[in-house]
């Protein structure tokens, strides 16, 4: 399961409905979520891909404490 926060908003989806394959990078990731929101690749240039030890991978934007 890949759980995404983009532009206030959460989603969930499948790593098929992504396109996502096992031992992608996190640009190829953000690739396919920029291809799958219909949007530039650019808008995911602050974000995280956090992957869990569940299996499930997280991409949120980058936390900004201070």
């Amino acid at each position: 399961m890949v759980h995404i926060r983009f532009e206030g908003r959460s989603y969930d989806a499948t790593e098929r409905q992504l396109n996502l394959t096992t031992g992608m990078n996190d640009t190829q990731i953000k690739e396919c979520l920029a291809q799958h929101f219909d949007v530039s690749i650019n808008r995911f240039s602050d974000y995280v891909v956090d992957r869990r030890p569940s299996g499930d991978t997280i991409v949120r934007p980058e936390a900004v404490y201070g």
